[in-house]
C-alpha cells in the first residue's frame, strides 16, 4: 500500500522536473532565515530532520494567488502534519521582512506555517528547482511591486534519514498540500 502511494506520488512529477531530484535521492541540507507568526528565526533542515520528516515546499512568491492558496491550505492542515510528526517549511525568494508579514497573515500562513527566505535562489537551485528572474512591474495581490525572482512550485517530502520520499510538481497548489500530507501520513504509518 505504501509503495503504491509513493509510486503514485512519483508519477505526479511533471516532465519539466525531469532534471530535478528524484525519490530516494538525498535532500540537500540547508539553513536559512525564516519566519513564523511574524517572528524571525533560523531554520535548519538538519535540525528539523532530527524531529521527524520534513516537507520543503518551494513557491514563486508570497501574496500571489496560487501561493496564498497553498499557504492557507498548509495552515488548515497543520494539525494533521503535526500528528504525522512532520515539519513543514515553505521556501521562496521573498525577503525575510516580506515573509514575516506573510507568516503572520491570518488569511495565509496564519501563524502556523513557517516560511524561509532564499533571496538569491541558491537553496532552490540545490534542489534542482528552476528559478526565474523578477518580472518588471509585476504586482502581488495587495498591489505591491514584486522585486524578486520566482522558484518553480515544487514540493519535497524528506524522510528522517534525509532521503526524498516524494517529489511533487506540475499539479495545483491544493494538490501539492494533499499529496504532501498523504506522503507524510504514509511515512508515519510505515513506522
Amino acid at each position: 500500500m505504501i509503495r503504491s502511494i509513493f509510486a503514485a506520488l512519483a508519477a505526479t512529477t511533471s516532465l519539466s522536473a525531469a532534471a530535478a531530484l528524484a525519490v530516494n535521492d538525498p535532500a540537500p541540507t540547508f539553513s536559512a532565515p525564516a519566519a513564523l507568526d511574524g517572528k524571525p528565526f533560523h531554520f535548519s533542515l538538519q535540525e528539523a530532520l532530527r524531529r521527524g520528516p520534513v516537507v520543503v515546499y518551494f513557491y514563486p512568491s508570497a501574496y500571489t494567488n496560487g501561493c496564498n492558496l497553498e499557504a492557507h491550505t498548509f495552515a488548515e492542515n497543520h494539525a494533521r502534519f503535526a500528528a504525522a510528526k512532520t515539519t513543514v517549511i515553505g521556501v521562496s525568494l521573498d525577503s525575510i521582512e516580506r515573509l514575516q508579514r506573510f507568516s503572520a497573515d491570518p488569511e495565509y500562513c496564519a501563524g502556523k506555517v513557517p516560511v524561509a527566505s532564499d533571496p538569491a535562489g541558491g537553496i532552490a537551485r540545490s534542489f534542482s528547482v528552476s528559478v526565474r528572474d523578477a518580472v518588471p512591474d509585476r504586482k502581488d495581490t495587495r498591489g505591491q511591486q514584486i522585486d524578486h525572482g520566482f522558484a518553480e512550485r515544487t514540493t519535497f517530502v524528506i524522510r528522517q534519514d534525509g532521503r526524498l520520499a516524494a517529489v511533487i510538481n506540475g499539479v495545483t497548489p491544493f494538490e501539492h498540500v494533499r499529496l504532501a500530507l498523504e506522503a507524510a501520513e504514509a511515512l508515519q504509518g510505515s513506522k
